[in-house]
């Protein structure tokens, strides 16, 4: 594969320094051939180039097979016009890969289960695969901006939708509920809006594809509820852009950090692979920073585009293999914690656990 990492901004240099650490280790035990070339996104981008998405990175990352991104945001670029802000760059990426699905786990981790804000007895065993459809709704629907009405500014943002958005990632969020608990859940707010309406009515026209899939709905602001009361009711989350970003954000209640999330961008010619976390530049530079989330993004890779179903399990295996022993980055430190573990040190640690497991795997098939 050739990969291109856009490091971005803040703590993204140091998450991706290490995700790229374990990629090599599971290319050296595995004798594959991983190609990555290194290019700007965000502020530091807008600071080389002026542009927060250059277009040597863009051409770079289309020539690509995958691009695994770090983080974008920088504080210095708030007060600038929204073409000129770090995020601008992530947006015009993503519409240009095509990726219109974007995959969002959410597990509860046995070993760190007290690091979550939720009682134990309440997020234990939790595992929730959040479909958030990635190219429309308020984000990028027309028309949009600030304009003025009887002498007043104003703003406005459109969201919509048409049946072949909706229907391509519904098959997304049922094709990955066959391979799970065999669960959908459709969260909308049909009860006033016209385009969750045609939601609704179109993610259960496709359900009648999958009839092995039991098809629910809530509406969002029942689900953001049972999110945190009951989040072992559900499998497979399928959402629209807007409301998958805040419930994505929010299920990482049931984790204990947002630096624990992945996630995987997928349906166009090159997947997106990011952590869910933002640059956090209070931190930056400190070694302070969660790599799992950004380690937990690779996998997904190669999963997703590599179709290396083994290695990607191999570094979801050393994960837990490593918290399981104790070791933690700070915003997941707490009961069962062995050792505060920098940044680096994690993602070592993460090797030489996949190193370990392939040895096992080989030992196994040998016997």
């Amino acid at each position: 594969m050739k990969i291109t990492v856009l490091p971005g901004d803040g703590i993204g240099p140091e998450v991706t320094a290490e995700a790229v650490r374990v990629l090599r280790a599971v290319a050296a035990i595995h004798d594959h051939e991983f190609e990555f070339v290194e290019r700007p996104i965000g502020g530091i981008a807008i600071k080389q180039t002026g542009s927060p998405l250059p277009s040597l990175t863009l051409d770079t990352c289309l020539a690509g097979d995958a691009v695994l991104l770090g983080a974008v945001g920088a504080p210095e670029y708030d007060s600038q016009p929204p073409n000129l802000r770090p995020e601008a760059g992530l947006l015009l990426l993503r519409r240009a890969l095509g990726g219109f699905a974007n995959l969002r786990p959410a597990i509860s981790y046995d070993a760190i289960e007290s690091a979550s804000p939720l009682r134990s007895e309440i997020a234990r065993g939790a595992d929730i695969l959040i479909v958030r459809e990635l190219l429309g709704g308020l984000y990028f629907g027309e028309p949009r901006g600030f304009f003025s009405s009887n002498g007043e500014s104003a703003a406005r943002n459109t969201m919509v939708y048409s049946v072949a958005e909706i229907e391509r990632v519904a098959r997304i969020a049922f094709e990955a509920a066959l391979k799970r608990r065999r669960k959908v859940t459709s969260v909308d707010k049909a009860n006033v809006l016209e385009t969750s309406q045609l939601w609704r009515q179109t993610v259960s026209r496709v359900a009648l594809d999958y009839p092995e899939v039991t098809l629910d709905h809530l509406y969002v602001d029942a689900c953001a509820m049972h999110l945190i009361m009951t989040p072992l009711r559900f499998d497979v989350i399928l959402t629209e852009n807007l409301f998958g970003d805040i419930l994505s954000d929010e299920a990482a209640a049931i984790t204990g950090s947002l630096g624990m999330l992945p996630s995987a961008t997928i349906g166009g010619a090159v997947g997106l692979y990011e952590p869910v976390h933002g640059s956090a530049p209070d931190i930056a530079g400190r070694g302070q920073a969660n790599p799992f989330g950004a380690i937990a993004s690779a996998a997904m890779m190669l999963r997703y585009t590599g179709h290396l179903e083994q290695e990607a399990e191999e570094i979801e295996e050393a994960i837990r293999v490593v918290l399981k022993a104790g070791y933690r980055t700070p915003d997941i430190g707490g009961e069962g914690t062995r050792h505060i573990a920098k940044t680096s040190e994690i993602g070592q640690l993460v090797c030489d656990a996949v190193d370990e497991l392939a040895d096992m795997r080989h030992d196994y098939h040998a016997v």
